[in-house]
């Protein structure tokens, strides 16, 4: 039988006014509940918290939380390369102790006297231009642009690459201030998949310089804790050293990626910075080692009553983690934000962590024995399945923990 066009454009017309399956299957949010905050690996902040509170000492913390683990002195006099600043388009540098400099040298500085490019500044302000980073420099009212290059250092008085009074210097970029007082800066070009962009690296010595700018444990937390962090922290700081990244122009980040690196900031906390300060001179050169090498000492806020296998997080065994019991992260007066948590995540996000163009539902295929999700699998509106490691996911979309469920969705 034949259809007069007529018929099919009214057919089409009213077609197209019924809602598709699809719109009404894509969920706009998933909700879900869970307990703790961080990976969960490792040293528990809020477990030593805990375990402090009732008496108990750092190396008791530490060996509750590492397995087979000695406490022995370590040289840590090694010099760090701690990125300050990633991936970015601009910068500056400023100093912030009146009548004091700054100098720019063309590239890598060591240790070694170098004839700097600048001899005095107040300020430089750092661009990216093709594959290379150009400096502007400024002394009182005077600007003058360099010669650009890959890589320049930053030294200023008061450290062991300058003589001369101590000087407090200042970083900015993405809207962040930072404080500096040691050590130099090193401000470089570095290849990403969209374009060159600008590394910012401070040269600090880890036992004293960097440590003190650690920025992991609130400083008004009980001796046990605050030691037990500080040797957590040098210990993991060690076992990165002189494992250079080429994606950060560094052995650590200064971020969450692997340790919240203040700066000065930290050293000048009012009131605590001077504790802070002496819990690190007091547990000087403590490192926890396995089989003689310091460990990749892990740690996180808050678990979901039991600690995590380094497998069951990353896929990668550390002999050294293990599951253990961890009330002190589910003590309400202790851990009130993180005993339990919900959040409601936008279709975007879900979507994203899984690299899909929509997803429609979601499913929990294995918890861990420490109750963390094993994994969990997202079906997209046209039939695609794929799975991730609960950390994964809970990495991705930025949820507290990978202890948890889910809860509802909303259309």
């Amino acid at each position: 039988m034949r259809m007069s066009k007529a018929f099919l454009a009214l057919l089409f017309v009213f077609s197209s006014l019924i809602p598709t399956a699809h719109a009404q299957d894509v969920p706009a949010t998933f909700s879900f509940q869970g307990s703790g905050y961080g990976h969960g690996v490792g040293l528990s902040q809020m477990g030593a918290r805990y375990m402090a509170l009732a008496g108990q000492s750092s190396e008791q913390i530490i060996k509750y939380y590492y397995k087979d683990v000695v406490i022995e002195q370590r040289d840590d006099s090694k010099i760090l390369r701690v990125n300050i600043g990633h991936l970015l388009t601009a910068a500056k540098i400023s100093t912030a102790t009146k009548g004091s400099q700054l100098q720019i040298i063309q590239g890598e500085a060591g240790n070694e006297s170098v004839l700097p490019v600048s001899s005095l500044a107040d300020s430089i302000s750092f661009s990216i231009i093709g594959s290379t980073v150009s400096p502007r420099v400024t002394l009182g009212k005077t600007t003058q642009k360099l010669t650009r290059s890959r890589t320049f250092t930053i030294r200023w008085a008061g450290t062991r690459y300058l003589e001369g009074p101590d000087t407090l210097i200042s970083v900015n970029h993405s809207g962040v201030t930072q404080r500096l007082r040691y050590g130099q800066i090193q401000v470089k070009a570095i290849k990403t998949p969209s374009g060159y962009r600008i590394a910012m690296t401070n040269s600090v010595r880890l036992a004293d310089e960097y440590l003190w700018g650690i920025s992991e444990m609130p400083s008004f937390w009980p001796v046990a804790a605050l030691e037990a962090q500080a040797i957590a922290s040098r210990t993991y700081a060690l076992s990165k050293a002189g494992i250079y990244r080429s994606a950060c122009d560094c052995d650590l980040y200064g971020s969450i990626s692997d340790q919240t690196f203040l700066g000065y900031a930290k050293e000048i906390e009012r009131k605590f910075g001077v504790v802070w300060k002496d819990i690190v001179t007091r547990t000087a050169g403590l490192t926890i080692t396995q089989a003689g090498l310091p460990i990749t000492a892990y740690f996180s806020s808050s678990s979901g009553g039991k600690t995590e296998l380094a497998v069951n997080a990353w896929g990668s065994s550390r002999d050294y983690t293990q599951i253990v019991d961890d009330p002190g992260s589910l003590d309400l007066a202790l851990n009130p934000r993180f005993v339990t948590w919900n959040r409601e995540v936008p279709q975007s996000v879900i979507a994203a962590a899984f690299v899909l163009p929509d997803v429609v539902s979601l499913e929990i295929l294995g918890i861990n024995e420490s109750g963390t999700v094993a994994q969990i699998q997202a079906t997209s509106s046209s039939g695609v399945k794929v799975a991730l490691r609960g950390e994964t996911f809970r990495s991705r979309t930025k949820i507290p923990s990978a202890w948890f469920s889910l809860v509802s969705v909303q259309n």
